[in-house]
């Protein structure tokens, strides 16, 4: 288990992350978090959600329309 450290930035609040968390999401300074409510609690992950829901949607679409998106390559 990390602490996280909460800091004063401006008017605002940050986390502080320690480098062994920063390179288990992957992420660097600069990036950005995603902050998910799950039942259990909050999830960080560097992936957003909104595009995960529409790689889904867009794989789908594909798969069902497979013979017609091979056709339209060629």
């Amino acid at each position: 288990m990390l602490a996280l450290k909460l800091r004063q930035v401006g008017k605002s609040t940050g986390a502080i992350l320690p480098k062994e968390l920063l390179a288990k999401l992957g992420v660097q300074q600069g990036d950005e978090l995603y902050a998910i409510e799950t039942g259990s609690g909050i999830l960080l992950t560097p992936s957003n959600p909104e595009v995960a829901k529409q790689v889904s949607s867009g794989e789908r679409c594909l798969r069902k329309y497979r013979e017609a998106m091979d056709a339209l390559a060629k």
